[in-house]
Parts: structure tokens; sequence; C-alpha cells
């Protein structure tokens, strides 16, 4: 009788915090910018996400980057080494290990790698692309699309990325123009990269104009970022290096990484709070905004 007696109740509790949580949906829907701000941010779990970020690019997506070169024409892996040169602004040792990576024969990967080692560690490499797709899902408060669906969108997404990369020495210095060209290149390249990965990781269920100020956000944070980089990363490697050897490299790239990633967290979920907001709203035609808690 007692079991019979608590399935009433528990339906009674269950069927309550389904309408507090219903009332309060609706008041944060109409609660000022900043209160839904920082609800979004909790939601998130911005430094988590982050963190998760750095670790898979770190440990998959950069030694892709490696496996690939090896197998790319010299022009190419010159292109990827001067973009990191200017991207992070490597110099002296760290810049000639990087350089020694990259222009290792294809025989040479094979045999540090092996084949199979070769194959697992393209297809690991989705792995940052499935963490940023949650963290897409979960700024815009949508289900998890099924891998069915998505493993294409993760393939695409790092094969776009790493292409990207090859080309970001030349926007950077503007193609030979300038310093000022560059920074507007990188602002505007970045932004549609940005643009077009929201787009792709959530399968296409928001709209485009919806996701232009999570993209102009994060292509914002960025910009700034990657010229902080040439004046922070250089001294820092020279201490790192200096002070753990090797280690030192490792330290310095991944807490960068988490600094990146950090950036890249709040625009896109900022992102979302924004185009939510009044008339932009309605100029974007958002969809209407889901709950915050889940």
């Amino acid at each position: 009788m007692a079991e019979q007696g608590g399935q009433p109740r528990r339906a009674r509790w269950i069927r309550s915090g389904s309408t507090w949580l219903r009332g309060r949906t609706a008041t944060l829907r109409d609660a000022p910018f900043p209160r839904r701000l920082v609800a979004q941010l909790i939601h998130i779990h911005v430094l988590d996400t982050a963190t998760r970020l750095a670790a898979q690019t770190f440990l998959t997506a950069v030694p892709v980057l490696f496996v690939l070169a090896a197998f790319m024409p010299h022009e190419v892996r010159d292109s990827v080494s001067e973009s990191l040169r200017t991207v992070l602004g490597l110099r002296g040792a760290s810049l000639d290990e990087v350089r020694q990576v990259l222009h290792a024969s294809s025989s040479q990967t094979t045999d540090a790698f092996g084949t199979v080692g070769v194959l697992v560690t393209l297809l690991s490499a989705t792995s940052c692309s499935r963490v940023l797709q949650r963290l897409c899902e979960r700024s815009w408060h949508l289900p998890h699309l099924s891998g069915r669906l998505a493993a294409w969108r993760w393939l695409a997404w790092l094969l776009m990325w790493l292409t990207a990369l090859t080309v970001q020495g030349q926007v950077r210095s503007g193609f030979g123009v300038g310093v000022g060209l560059g920074i507007l290149l990188y602002l505007l390249t970045a932004a549609l990269l940005w643009w077009w990965t929201q787009h792709l990781l959530l399968g296409g269920r928001v709209p485009w104009l919806p996701l232009l100020p999570g993209a102009a956000l994060t292509s914002a944070a960025l910009t700034a970022l990657t010229w902080a980089s040439r004046l922070y990363i250089p001294r820092s490697l020279d201490r790192s290096v200096t002070q753990f050897g090797p280690l030192g490299l490792v330290f310095t790239l991944l807490s960068w990484l988490i600094v990146v990633f950090t950036a890249i967290t709040l625009g896109i979920g900022i992102g979302y709070v924004v185009a939510c907001q009044g008339r932009l709203a309605r100029l974007l035609a958002t969809p209407e905004p889901a709950p915050v808690d889940e």
C-alpha cells in the first residue's frame, strides 16, 4: 500500500516541478539581457567546454595536421609552417621543431605511427568536431544530432579548417599588401568560417541569419587573440622551453588553446542571447528561444 500511495505522490511532485520550471523559463525569457546572459553562460559550462575543446584539438587535430602534411607537396608544408609562424609567432628552436615535423617524409610518418595508427589518428580527430557540435547544440538548446546524420559533418568541418590553416599566413599578411588588409581579411574569413561552422554542426536546424551574431563575436575575439599571440606566445615559449625543455612547448600551446576556445565558447554562447533580443530577433527572424534550463 505504501508503494501504491507513493506513485501518485511522486507524480504530483513531477507535475509541480514541471510547472515551476515552465514558470521560471517564462520569467527568464522576459528577463533583462544581463540575467539571460548569465543563465546562458552557466548553461553551456564555459570553462569545462573550452578545456575539452583545447584538449581534443591538441591530442587529435594537431597530430592529424602533421600526418596529413607528410603526404602533401612541399609547397603546402611550407604554407602550413608559415601559417603557424605567423599565427602563433613561433621562432627559434620551437619553429625549427615544428618545421622538422612538418617536413618529415610519408615513409617516416608511416613508420612512426604505423598504417593503422595513421587511420586511427584521422578518425579520432573528429572528436574535436563532436565536442564543438555539442557546444553549438547547447548554445541553441537543441537536442543532440545522431551520429548517423552528423558523421560526415564532423569530417567536413575538420577538413575545411585544416585547409583554412594552410592559408592563414597569407591572409594575415594581406597577401603581401599590408597588415591593415590582413586584419580585415582575417576578421572577414573567420566570421564566414564560424558562421558556416554553426550551420553545419547544427544540421541546418537554425536559419543562417540568427547565427550571424555568434559568428561576428567569435571572429572579433579570435582576431584580437591572434594578434595578441604574437606578443605572448614567443616570450612564453622561450621561458617554458628554457625551464621545462620540450615539455614547455606543450604547456604553453595547451594553455593558449584553452584561452582561444574560451573565446570561441563565449562567442557562440553569447551570440544566441544577442540573436534573441527584441528588435534584432525580429530582424534576424530568430526562432522562439528555448528554455535556458534543462
